[in-house]
Formats: structure tokens, C-alpha cells, sequence
């Protein structure tokens, strides 16, 4: 019974990658459709070959002499030793070089073309058709069924980025540009990850994917891009003030305001985004407040200074709360 109970969780590993925010098998979009494709086919002629040759392994020791015989005859070699693998791999170069082929090619003339900045161990996310000011951080909005093409770089070392549910990994080099085209097909929240060892955070450098119906997506961008609104009661006036007087403008943006610093993630939505410092805490006022006193206690090695020893309890809250309200 003990077993029994025990083959959910030796299968678990194997089966994570079939659904959930970060699947490989479950896609969201063309590109990761035919990589899914592919994986599915490969899994299917490796389990055939290998119950071909135990089939064939039985029959050599258990098999009259006269079968066993065959099996051991040049014929039987040179067909199942060298034409049958011959033909099979080059089949299965064939097709995965126009799968490949399939992934790279663009489908329109204009995509939206998305602007992805990795850093050590941030995103900043751009939409340039769409003007200066519509950047954020850690977090990626795309419309359903319209072609989109990241353009990926790094301000620091290589990283890179992928999206199971959406394409393949790819690389993010200091002074190049690499290009990803895909169509998202289905709407929904992914996971993203930095997959190339960038430093001491690497494992903590995600960021969160959301696909959203066209007119749900224009109306978050066209919010990102408009001034943040004045505080509106107290507490949010005393912490946009707090803001200020700490510096944190010398390296963060906010929208409307003379603060535009542009070391660290532009800060004008902040309130509304899924997580904090790269998909490490969840967003809302006390993690606010935890990642202002000890981000290097979070997440060691981060250019976010800790400012526990430096606010005050009531500033600290303030601030927290002003930045929770960013929406």
C-alpha cells in the first residue's frame, strides 16, 4: 500500500511539465505548440525503440536457437544495426529542422515588438510603440492572437530568457539584440525564468506573463502610460513624501513626478503588479514594507540597499502604503 501511495509522487517530477504556470507542455502560443509537438513525438519513438529493442533483447535470451541465430546474422545487422537507426534519425533531423525553421520565421509584417532588459536580477519590460512611458518591471502583458516579437538584451551579463508556455529559452547578451516571434493563442498568467547563470540570484530572477483579450490589454497599457494620481489621504502623502527625502528617486521612476531615476524598476505601478524583486515575495503593503527595511536580507547581492536602520516605523508604513496604492 506504502508504494502504491508513492507512485503519485516519484511521477510528479516528470508530470510538472504537462500543465500549470510554468509548463513546457502546456502552450499558450504557436512557437511553444511546436516545440510541445515535437517533445510529444520524440517521447513516443524513444519509448518505441526502447520496447523494440527489450522486445528484441528477450528474444535473444529466451528464443529458440534457430531465432537466435537470425537475430545474430549479418542481415539482421546491417537492417537493425545501420539502415533502420539511418533512416529513423535522418527522419527526425528532417523534422526538427522545419520545426525549427517554423520558429524563427516571422508571420507579420508588424508584430508588437516588446522590449525586454534583463539585469542583474530584474526585468525591465518596454513598449516603444507606445512611447516613453510605457515601462514596467517583472512582469510582461501581451494581447491574444497578434504576433509578438521580444526584443531581448542585457545591461550586465549574459542572462536568458524563457517562457515554457510560450516559446523556447533564449539568450540575452551585453551589446546584442536577439530577436523571439511567437503568437500567444490563449489567455492566461505564465511564469517566466532567467535559464543562463547570471550571479548569485540567478535562481530568484522570474517574472510573470500575462496574456490578456486585446481591449483588456490596451486598457492596461494605456494606463501605464498616464501620471500617477495625486495621494489621497495622509498616510499616502506623508510616504510619497518619504519617498523623496529617503532618494530613492535618484534611482527609481514614477510617473508624473520629478523622480526619474533609472538604476532600478520604474515604480509608477508598482501597487499593481504580481510580485516583488523578480517573482521573490508577493506584492502588497507588508512585503512593500519587508523588501524597503531588508532587501539584502530577501535577496543577498541585489543593488536595492536596506533601508530598516534608516526610516522610522510610521515613514517606513507610509512609504509601504503610498506604493501599495500605485495602481
Amino acid at each position: 500500500m506504502r508504494r502504491l501511495r508513492a507512485l503519485p509522487l516519484a511521477f510528479s517530477p516528470a508530470l510538472a511539465g504537462c500543465s500549470g504556470v510554468q509548463a513546457v507542455l502546456d502552450p499558450h502560443g504557436d512557437a511553444a505548440a511546436l516545440i510541445a509537438h515535437l517533445s510529444w513525438l520524440l517521447f513516443a519513438g524513444g519509448a518505441a525503440i526502447f520496447l523494440l529493442v527489450m522486445g528484441l533483447l528477450a528474444l535473444a535470451i529466451l528464443a529458440p536457437v534457430r531465432i537466435r541465430a537470425a537475430l545474430g546474422s549479418r542481415r539482421f545487422v546491417l537492417i537493425g544495426g545501420i539502415i533502420f537507426p539511418s533512416v529513423t534519425l535522418a527522419a527526425l533531423l528532417a523534422h526538427t529542422m522545419g520545426v525549427s525553421r517554423a520558429l524563427v520565421l516571422p508571420r507579420e509584417e508588424r508584430p508588437l515588438r516588446v522590449e525586454v532588459i534583463a539585469r542583474q536580477y530584474w526585468w525591465e519590460v518596454r513598449y516603444p510603440h507606445a512611447g516613453e512611458g510605457a515601462v514596467t518591471a517583472n512582469e510582461i502583458h501581451l494581447p491574444v492572437g497578434r504576433e509578438v516579437e521580444l526584443q531581448l538584451s542585457s545591461a550586465d551579463v549574459i542572462h536568458s530568457l524563457w517562457i515554457p508556455g510560450l516559446h523556447g529559452k533564449m539568450d540575452m547578451i551585453p551589446g546584442r539584440v536577439n530577436l523571439q516571434r511567437f503568437t500567444p493563442t490563449r489567455t492566461g498568467v505564465l511564469r517566466g525564468q532567467c535559464a543562463e547563470f547570471c550571479g548569485l540570484q540567478h535562481s530568484i530572477m522570474a517574472f510573470w506573463t500575462v496574456v490578456q483579450e486585446p481591449a483588456e490589454f490596451e486598457a492596461w497599457l494605456a494606463r501605464q502610460r498616464e501620471p500617477i494620481p495625486p495621494p489621497t489621504d495622509a498616510q499616502a502623502a506623508r510616504g510619497m513624501r518619504v519617498f523623496g527625502e529617503a532618494g530613492c528617486g535618484a534611482c527609481h521612476a514614477v510617473r508624473g513626478t520629478e523622480w526619474r531615476g533609472q538604476l532600478g524598476p520604474d515604480l509608477s505601478r508598482v501597487g499593481s503588479r504580481m510580485s516583488l524583486a523578480a517573482g521573490a515575495l508577493e506584492n502588497h503593503r507588508g512585503t512593500l514594507a519587508g523588501w524597503i527595511a531588508g532587501a539584502q536580507d530577501i535577496k543577498p547581492g541585489n543593488s536595492m540597499p536596506a533601508y530598516g536602520r534608516v526610516l522610522e516605523g510610521e515613514d517606513l508604513l507610509a512609504l509601504a502604503a503610498w506604493l501599495e496604492g500605485l495602481r
